[in-house]
């Protein structure tokens, strides 16, 4: 039959990238092509650029969908939900987000992400850190992009309730890109900061560290995001990263483990960089395969859109609870940076699940 046309937007150019999640997912299918497809039919998977901005992100959802799309799988991009969720509901299509990173990829009925996003990852670590790891005088410099600072400032509201703990010092005027973070860091430090809750990816998070080890600063404990981790940010941190704790939204690819073999072994066939984020296209591929191979008749929109609302939740020992649509994943395993291993090392021997 005709091909099964699936698309994403996605942030491949502009201030803060998510290419992996797009080429996480694409590996997937042409694996899956590669071995027949669904009864002869293959997936014809199309990527889309938003480049991070809003008439880009409109003209790529309307292209995906008038192109025949039966579903959006592995989207990894700073807007996409915020600015396409309404003609995503419009037009009766679901999108399984690789990288949910905008409130609505949470608050929406027809976008449902894999991974547990920025905001409750920041209640993830600000809870690890303040219930398991007994910190104090913690801070926070918070890159706030379009309206997601409501969202940061709901999870912060939860933290401070169930900790009996508020900020000795916050700053949420960051930007992506910033050139200099000394003076952020300067007026953390003079604030007496023991830790320190950052949301930055990893380039800027590179640059943060490289600027407090230039003040001389290393004796914080930093907390830190899943979009921080990799082993290119294990090797560069330097001492200044040393003690970083991160609960990451999959089962560390840095821990030697069978957990992750198959999508190691296919990201490196396809040259697709092992981060979270290429977890996250990873699995939200699988995780459409899965239900796409439930559906009994023509694969359609509607068909698609009615089986991924329907299906059961989906396992996958990668992630800490299964997948169900519209169902936000709260979970995350504890990393720890250790410098003078230049490594990521597990924290825990279990998964950290906000209650």
């Amino acid at each position: 039959g005709d091909a099964i046309v699936v698309s994403s937007v996605n942030a491949i150019t502009g201030a803060a990238t998510f290419a992996d999640s797009s080429a996480a997912a694409k590996a997937v299918f042409d694996e899956y092509n590669a071995a027949g497809g669904l009864g002869g039919q293959k997936i014809d998977y199309r990527i889309f650029d938003d480049k991070s901005d809003p008439s880009a992100a409109s003209s790529a959802a309307r292209d995906a969908i008038e192109g025949g799309s039966v579903a959006m799988v592995g989207s990894g991009s700073l807007i996409d939900c915020q600015i396409n969720h309404e003609y995503y509901e419009q037009n009766g299509i679901i999108a399984i987000q690789g990288v949910g990173v905008d409130p609505f990829c949470y608050s929406t009925p027809n976008i449902s992400s894999v991974i547990v996003g920025p905001y409750f990852d920041t209640a993830l670590t600000l809870a690890y850190g303040t219930e398991v790891l007994g910190l104090t005088d913690v801070c926070a410099l918070i890159v706030v992009s379009g309206p997601t600072l409501p969202a940061y400032d709901e999870q912060i509201d939860w933290w401070k309730g169930v900790s009996g703990q508020d900020f000795v010092y916050r700053d949420d005027t960051l930007a992506y890109g910033t050139a200099d973070y000394t003076p952020y860091l300067v007026k953390v430090k003079e604030a007496g900061c023991k830790a320190l809750s950052i949301n930055l990816t990893e380039p800027d998070a590179l640059a943060m560290t490289k600027a407090a080890d230039s003040q001389g600063w290393t004796d914080v404990t930093w907390l830190g995001l899943p979009s921080m981790y990799s082993d290119n940010f294990a090797k560069a941190a330097g001492q200044v990263g040393e003690g970083m704790y991160i609960p990451v939204a999959f089962y560390p690819f840095t821990s030697d483990s069978d957990i992750n073999a198959e999508w190691r072994e296919l990201m490196t066939e396809n040259d697709v960089p092992l981060t979270s984020f290429s977890q996250g296209g990873y699995l939200a591929a699988k995780y459409f395969l899965d239900v796409l191979q439930s559906i009994d008749g023509d694969i359609t929109r509607e068909a698609v859109t009615q089986a991924i609302r329907d299906a059961a939740p989906i396992e996958n020992p990668m992630a800490g609870q299964p997948f169900e649509f519209g169902v936000i994943p709260l979970s995350g395993w504890p990393i720890v940076l250790r410098s003078g291993a230049n490594a990521w090392e597990n924290a825990s021997d279990a998964w950290f699940r906000l209650s």
